[in-house]
């Protein structure tokens, strides 16, 4: 997977004419008439034209820069007739203001590269990635963060999967949402769990995906579905990089948004359900919550399993029908999400593999399972919790199937997910690794794990997953 981020056109006509306008003044005397009339006419029409497309709010220190520079622009072509003093006296302004506006004018692109508007790789399968959302409810399972007693748990299942090649041209999904709106609720609901003004993040809804909405699937043969939780707070397209490239191999992936958990779920009836998740900062409190939110992360991964069936049938219409092989489904998740996965699979024998991304285990009652499990971890370092990984450990050393643990150099909590397309490069915050190296490696991981447990592949997972990183094989019952 490759993927770069980059300004629009318009956006750097507006960059290249703001700096043309700054530098005008120190040209020679016969240039400066024409740079500056060039340079201030490309700033104007890049800017209305961002003004109609959208203006990022990266851009606005250029616009501030540039507003800045025009006065120091044209005053050199109205002050020929001024007395010798004025001009020194505006030349001794030119220089400080000049470096000015250069410095709000390079602020823009740093902003752009520091928040960029993600963009997505195009996954390396052999198959096109369809897309396509459900919002299921369990009639059985009363919600229990409301006090209504009618009131049933749903939750919004999005699904990427093999498609056909479609003609070019076909429209890419949005981030985040079905529509501008959602994606724009999501957005911001995702800074504000962060602490973060939602204008910083105005990107996300901006973005386009590498999949399409109910296109056609792939017909031929039954697919592997990946069930998803995402982090605490997060939502059902957090991973989307990550799902696409399983779907362009041949894999259904199956994102969940767990309701008064994931920051903001936009329902079919144009409900906006908030989180109501929310740490104390007393330890023990803060694990009883946390092992509360996995258990009702796990129910619903159960009850999504159940699901599966009922689309695979046709009870439930949908793109899917007969294309699901329902014998074999793995439970997955990031974080809070990849405890909730390895709780399902240890209380539903019917789950036949586990991906945990980087989650520690909340389980109060952790006891043997049957499954396969794929663990990738952060680099371990000071600040890492330093009961993670004698935790995780004690959980896959319960397995009676053979499990890896990978530790990826590089990597910090969100590597394992999209934040690496769109938040600052900051080790601390995503690790060290380039933007697109974190959903690379995690996907070609899951594939490799995937691939030889669950296809049969007959080469050995540990030295593909070796080149990733340091990893400890969990074999049955310690040998």
């Amino acid at each position: 997977m490759s993927a770069h981020v980059q300004m629009s056109p318009w956006e750097v006509l507006l960059v290249l004419g703001a700096v043309a306008l700054v530098l005008a003044r120190w040209l020679p005397i016969r240039l400066r008439g024409p740079v500056t009339v060039t340079a201030a006419a490309v700033v104007v029409v890049s800017g209305a034209a961002l003004g109609v497309l959208g203006l990022r709010w990266q851009m606005v220190p250029v616009l501030v820069g540039t507003a800045v520079a025009l006065p120091f622009a044209i005053s050199p072509l109205l002050r020929r007739g001024t007395g010798r003093r004025a001009r020194r006296a505006a030349w001794r302004l030119a220089l400080p203001g000049s470096l000015v506006c250069l410095g709000l004018i390079a602020a823009g692109p740093a902003a752009a590269w520091a928040l960029p508007t993600p963009v997505f790789p195009q996954p390396s399968g052999r198959f096109a990635v369809g897309t396509s959302v459900l919002e299921l409810t369990d009639p059985e399972r009363p919600e229990t963060a409301t006090a209504a007693p009618d009131d049933r748990r749903t939750v919004v299942a999005q699904f990427w999967y093999p498609a056909r090649k479609g003609p070019t041209g076909t429209g890419h999904a949005q981030y985040l949402g079905r529509t501008e709106h959602e994606a724009r609720v999501v957005s911001d609901a995702l800074a504000d769990y962060a602490g973060l003004p939602g204008t910083l993040l105005d990107g996300l809804p901006r973005a386009r995906t590498q999949s399409a909405y109910d296109v056609p699937v792939a017909g031929d043969g039954e697919r592997v579905p990946v069930l998803f939780s995402p982090g605490l707070g997060g939502v059902r397209t957090q991973n989307t990089a990550w799902a696409e490239e399983l779907a362009s191999h041949g894999y259904v992936v199956v994102g969940l948004d767990h309701p008064y958990d994931s920051a903001a779920v936009v329902l079919n009836d144009g409900r906006t359900i908030r989180t109501k998740v929310s740490a104390t900062g007393n330890a023990a409190e803060d694990e009883r919550r946390a092992a509360d939110w996995t258990a009702v992360r796990a129910a619903d991964l159960a009850f999504v399993r159940t699901q599966l069936d009922h689309i695979d049938s046709g009870e439930i219409a949908g793109l899917l029908t007969g294309h699901l092989d329902t014998g074999r489904v793995v439970a997955a998740g990031h974080s809070l999400g990849g405890g909730a996965a390895l709780q399902a699979a240890r209380q539903d024998p019917r789950f036949a593999a586990v991906i945990d991304l980087d989650g520690f285990p909340h389980d109060p009652a952790p006891q043997p399972f049957h499954q396969p499990v794929l663990a990738l971890t952060q680099a371990i370092g000071p600040d890492t919790d330093p009961d993670y990984i004698p935790r995780l450990t004690g959980v896959l050393d319960l397995g009676t199937a053979t499990s890896y643990r990978l530790t990826v150099p590089g990597a910090a909590h969100l590597t394992f997910t999209d934040a690496t397309l769109y938040l600052p490069p900051l080790p601390s915050l995503i690790g060290s690794l380039d933007r697109t190296a974190g959903p690379r490696i995690t996907a070609a991981a899951s594939i490799t794990f995937l691939d030889s447990t669950l296809r049969d592949d007959p080469r050995d997972p540990t030295a593909a997953l070796s080149s990733y990183g340091s990893l400890v094989v969990h074999h049955p019952n310690g040998h």
